[in-house]
């Protein structure tokens, strides 16, 4: 009887996993789509002509070597929970978060320049490649506050030590989806920077 639920706890748990890990992809493919309408629209626009030429401040190169590094830091927390040490779950996991932090404050630092050096998102003084750059950017930065949320859930989770080798199912999906917004960040700045 105890053999038979254990093997139905097992069932559930790997059921659980294949479930969620689709779902993941499923919103995954969602935000790509969304993204790929972005940047075609840009390209669409820049075509057109009227498009204001200007100096991607330096706070953003700031920013993608933050959200590299952080990406490093949560393949850490999944390699860690795979040798079940529980102490460099902690470790990467609050590393991460920070980095995160990071990132967003570089980014409205950015913004901030942006503004600095005259270039709008919207009004008179306006233009369509500020306007580009501004919604894009921020477009990802709402995913990244996504991705913030699963990286403070885990950090509770892994404080808690609820994480092992034989279940470590939350970091997993986190450090999918945090690499997929890596990977989206670089993808959009290099865009960015080298169709303008």
């Amino acid at each position: 009887m105890e053999a038979t639920r254990i093997e139905i706890d097992e069932e559930m748990r790997l059921a659980r996993r294949k479930v969620a890990k689709n779902l993941l992809w499923l919103g995954i493919v969602g935000m790509v789509m969304l993204f790929g309408g972005f940047t075609s629209a840009y390209v669409v626009r820049h075509e057109k002509g009227d498009w204001l030429d200007f100096t991607i401040p330096t706070t953003f190169f700031i920013s993608t070597a933050i959200i590299i590094v952080s990406s490093i830091t949560m393949n850490w927390a999944v390699i860690a929970a795979k040798n079940d040490n529980l102490k460099n779950i902690k470790s990467a996991m609050l590393l991460t978060l920070l980095l995160g932090i990071g990132f967003i404050i570089s980014q409205y630092l950015g913004w901030k320049n942006l503004v600095e050096q005259k270039v709008y998102f919207a009004g008179r003084e306006s233009n369509a490649s500020g306007s580009f750059f501004y919604m894009i950017t921020f477009m990802h930065l709402l995913h990244l506050f996504g991705g913030i949320i699963a990286v403070i859930v885990v950090n509770f989770k892994a404080l808690a030590e609820k994480y092992s080798s034989k279940d470590y199912l939350g970091i997993q999906l986190c450090a999918i989806y945090w690499h997929f917004l890596d990977a989206l960040w670089i993808y959009l700045f290099l865009f960015l920077y080298l169709i303008r």
